[in-house]
């Protein structure tokens, strides 16, 4: 990684992540997967529906990072980079954020953005200046979501590859597929398996991770972005493990069928929350039995017999919210009924699954 790049300053900054109203709702996944997965030092968490309440009672997650209500507060933890960590409806910013933010860079703080609408034009925009005027020596702005370069159609190459693609594919969005891929790719390295996570959202780019920004490329490129960074690092890794994003059952979703075709997985992952039978926000689209999910996400995957088949391996259930008895009484009752192996990733770890994919042929 290139020492200058925002990513690898990341890794080294002393990070604040913007969390309102995210610490225990789907729209703050992003600043929690960072909270959760992160190498990096996070100092402080500024979401002012939680301030002063502990991080670790309210979300589980293993860290110690306090929760202030503002940017003026947070400063007192010496932040040098802000991580936007929440995408608010829209995928713009609230105008009560930008008094934040305009404090952040006045501050002298970098600013890493992962909402649909970038910074950078904005700024310039509401101060009539160049970002390079605005702007202080060594002080930066990250708007990740900006298609790559050199974009080609896919062809369907990823299938020529030796080892094996897993895909993580849901019933919904925000459902933890993101998260899966790292447990499961922690989960390889323990044993000894040159694995590699390839990132396809804000999220997973934020944490260090190659990859591409997937919802900001045209859809013509969408499936040869996603065949392009697999071939990148699949002639060099047996494991590619693939973020899914979106969900075929989601009608507002169109991200997943560029990954099947993109990276022609020779396995994949269902994630599912524990309960939920409707889309989130649509209760007018159920979600249809686990074994019915299966077998459409096999089907397409494979679009009739024209490309590389897969199967899943495994179910990921997402059991926040449950008790653990209660969470291990959800796994017996999806393992029961789709005769997978099933397990929470984030809660009890990935390595069943990940024997399921390593003993599993396509």
């Amino acid at each position: 990684m290139n020492l200058y790049t925002p990513q690898a300053r990341i890794q080294t900054g002393r990070l604040g992540i913007l969390l309102h109203g995210g610490s225990l709702g789907t729209g703050g996944k992003t600043g929690l997967s960072l909270l959760r997965y992160s190498r990096a030092e996070i100092v402080v968490v500024i979401d002012r529906t939680c301030a002063g309440q502990s991080l670790r009672e309210l979300t589980g997650i293993d860290r110690d990072v306090p929760i202030v209500a503002d940017l003026e507060e947070a400063l007192g933890f010496h932040p040098d980079i802000l991580m936007i960590g929440i995408a608010p409806p829209g995928g713009g910013l609230p105008e009560d954020w930008w008094i934040e933010l305009d404090q952040a860079l006045n501050a002298g703080l970098s600013i890493v953005n992962g909402l649909h609408t970038g910074l950078v034009p904005q700024i310039e925009a509401r101060h009539q200046t160049s970002i390079q005027t605005y702007l202080q020596p060594d002080q930066w702005i990250w708007d990740i979501r900006q298609e790559p370069a050199d974009l080609k159609i896919g062809r369907g190459e990823a299938r020529s590859l030796p080892g094996r693609r897993v895909l993580t594919v849901g019933t919904d969005m925000a459902i933890g597929k993101m998260s899966t891929g790292l447990e499961l790719n922690k989960a390889a390295q323990q044993q000894g398996i040159l694995a590699k996570f390839l990132a396809t959202g804000q999220g997973g780019l934020m944490l260090g991770e190659d990859g591409i920004p997937l919802d900001s490329i045209r859809v013509d490129f969408a499936a040869g972005a996603v065949e392009q960074l697999v071939m990148r690092f699949g002639p060099s890794h047996p494991l590619l493990i693939i973020e899914g994003q979106g969900s075929l059952l989601h009608p507002g979703s169109t991200a997943t069928l560029p990954l099947l075709r993109g990276s022609q997985p020779t396995h994949l992952i269902l994630v599912h929350k524990a309960g939920q039978t409707h889309v989130r926000d649509h209760p007018h689209v159920p979600i249809p039995p686990l074994t019915r999910v299966i077998q459409m996400y096999e089907i397409v995957a494979e679009a009739a017999g024209a490309l590389q088949p897969a199967k899943v391996a495994g179910i990921a259930l997402n059991t926040l919210g449950l008790t653990e008895n209660g969470a291990r009484q959800a796994i017996d009752q999806v393992q029961d009924q789709t005769g997978l192996p099933c397990t929470d990733a984030v809660r009890f770890g990935a390595e069943g699954l990940l024997s399921a994919i390593m003993g599993c042929e396509s």
